[in-house]
């Protein structure tokens, strides 16, 4: 069979989490319901910190800023997913497809530099609590997330670029709920070992850097919190951490595991329902993470919902 190049490539088909008839009402009803809850609560947490002036302070607003990411990243995939399944369609145009690359990278590795921006926050707060509003001014802050934003479109165009020079064969039938990039990789009928060489480095600089951050902010913090001669001070520090670490934890472990399975297991589509823990699970957990954990999140939302009522 003749290879297409991908700009002639109409559309491709997804071939989702499962092709089982009788599952589409259940996977339909989960899903909806699973991104209902993360958009609703995301935007409880931007309306509660944007509403109460006690949480004007850089950790709400790194905070409100991982919520609107949340939203983002969860309505690049699901939403298309579906409308699929309603209309019992599985197939996505090429500009879709190039789209879901795109908007997929900017608002995954947007999540990644936002929770390391999290984590140099509280590395500030615990070991220079005293010169935390000096450092920690609004324009750093501002300019923290602005660099971020920009890092993350940079990642999310290289990856569109390589996934434009792929070509493929005429059909293309993704194992997958959403155009992963991984399975665009093993479907091109082109070589694509540079390419693959070329997502490890990416990878590498856009994911490996950020997380490096992350265990060396907690390494100082570690060290600092344990230097704390009352217990009493040592737990309100280790407190006062354990939602970034949480959601630190869920996003990262559970994207790292669907990394490492999907490229071990020898079925895409046991990869695919992995990849739903860290796409949609934890966008989903992560207002709860921080809301069930904090006081002041807590009182906020009370507040927003009285007023509301």
């Amino acid at each position: 069979m003749e290879p297409q190049n991908l700009t002639s490539v109409s559309e491709f088909l997804l071939l989702g989490l499962s092709e089982d008839l009788g599952l589409q009402p259940l996977l339909f009803e989960l899903f909806l319901t699973m991104y209902l809850v993360t958009v609703f609560g995301n935007l409880l947490i931007i309306l509660a910190v944007s509403s109460d002036p006690r949480l004007h302070i850089p950790m709400y607003f790194f905070l409100s800023s991982l919520a609107l990411a949340d939203i983002g990243f969860i309505s690049t995939t699901v939403p298309k997913m579906l409308v699929n399944i309603q209309t019992q369609s599985k197939s996505i145009t090429y500009e879709g497809c190039l789209t879901q690359v795109s908007f997929f990278f900017l608002f995954a590795c947007l999540d990644v530099l936002l929770l390391t921006v999290m984590a140099y926050d509280q590395f500030v707060a615990i070991c220079h609590p005293l010169h935390y509003l000096v450092i920690m001014n609004p324009s750093l802050c501002g300019s923290l997330v602005l660099v971020s934003f920009f890092f993350s479109l940079l990642d999310s165009q290289l990856h569109c670029l390589m996934v434009l020079q792929l070509t493929f064969y005429t059909k293309v039938e993704i194992p997958h709920f959403f155009c992963d990039p991984s399975q665009l990789l093993n479907l091109a009928c082109s070589d694509t070992s540079t390419k693959n060489l070329l997502v490890y480095f990416i990878g590498a600089i856009f994911g490996g850097i950020p997380v490096s951050g992350i265990i060396l902010s907690y390494a100082r913090i570690i060290s600092s919190i344990l230097r704390v001669s009352s217990s009493g001070g040592r737990y309100k520090a280790f407190s006062s951490c354990g939602s970034h670490l949480s959601v630190v934890c869920l996003f990262s472990g559970t994207g790292l595991g669907a990394y490492l399975s999907s490229a071990v297991s020898s079925s895409p589509r046991k990869g695919a329902v992995t990849s739903v823990i860290y796409i949609v699970v934890a966008p989903m957990l992560n207002p709860f993470i921080y809301s069930l954990r904090n006081r002041d999140i807590k009182r906020a939302l009370r507040n927003l919902l009285s007023r509301t009522a």
